[in-house]
């Protein structure tokens, strides 16, 4: 088989997983929902003439959708390993790339109806009035943010054994939240600390999507796009290279 055929064979293999995995399935779409729900209650409390949650929605669906991304990723390419299945495709003569391209483009159509389903509930429950425009704009850097997580969560099941030993890695994301603008801006916080914003796929999403708020121009973001982009090529070849040396 060519290269193409290996990975639309892991594809369509994940994707066959994935329509028999009902309980994956709900915790990727039903949790995203729900937490913003709550996000949306907490945030009816909050409001006041010097808080408007618009400015914060988008940032913070972004986040929720990096994070369950991250986390049930991870987990579910652990099992994989666990249950021999990544061992099995070695031997039969598919490589890393081959399995981790297979399981990114498989898991990225998930990520898109996810990424989907949060900005519409979003849009519609803080009634954000969003054009057309805007809401592609902002769906595409929220679908950019979700394709690295995957790559996040594949890197980070490379040094995993089993599914428990993901859960140490869950700090990690919880800090990259609050060094990426989403909460404080970077320019607050301590110098020491914003050279760490720059590690996190959290703060180019952020920084493009609150210009986009309050500018509406997207040329304007095109650096902070390209250097997202150039994040999740760089995550994409760790996680190959890393997958590489294990197995």
């Amino acid at each position: 088989m060519s290269r193409s055929e290996r990975i639309l064979s892991v594809t369509g293999r994940t994707l066959n997983q994935l329509k028999e995995d009902r309980r994956f399935l709900a915790f990727s779409i039903i949790f995203p929902v729900v937490i913003i729900y709550f996000l949306k209650i907490v945030m009816d409390v909050l409001v006041s003439p010097f808080f408007d949650p618009s400015i914060f929605v988008i940032p913070y669906g972004a986040f929720i959708v990096h994070f369950i991304t991250f986390i049930l990723t991870a987990i579910v390419i652990v099992r994989e390993r666990t249950a021999g299945t990544l061992p099995r495709m070695f031997i039969s003569g598919y490589t890393q790339v081959d399995a981790i391209l297979g399981y990114l483009l498989a898991y990225t159509i998930l990520s898109s109806v996810q990424s989907l389903v949060v900005l519409l509930e979003l849009n519609w429950l803080f009634e954000l009035n969003y054009s057309v425009k805007m809401l592609a704009l902002l769906y595409l850097v929220m679908w950019l943010l979700s394709t690295i997580s995957l790559e996040l969560g594949i890197f980070v099941s490379n040094f995993a054994r089993n599914e428990g030993q993901v859960i140490p890695f869950i700090p990690l994301i919880l800090i990259s939240v609050l060094i990426s603008g989403v909460i404080v801006p970077v320019d607050k916080m301590p110098a020491w600390t914003q050279n760490f914003a720059f590690i996190s796929p959290l703060y180019y999403a952020n920084a493009i999507i609150q210009h986009l708020l309050a500018e509406g121009l997207f040329v304007d973001t095109l650096d902070k796009f390209f250097q997202l982009v150039l994040f999740g090529v760089v995550v994409l070849l760790l996680a190959v290279l890393t997958l590489q040396e294990r197995d």
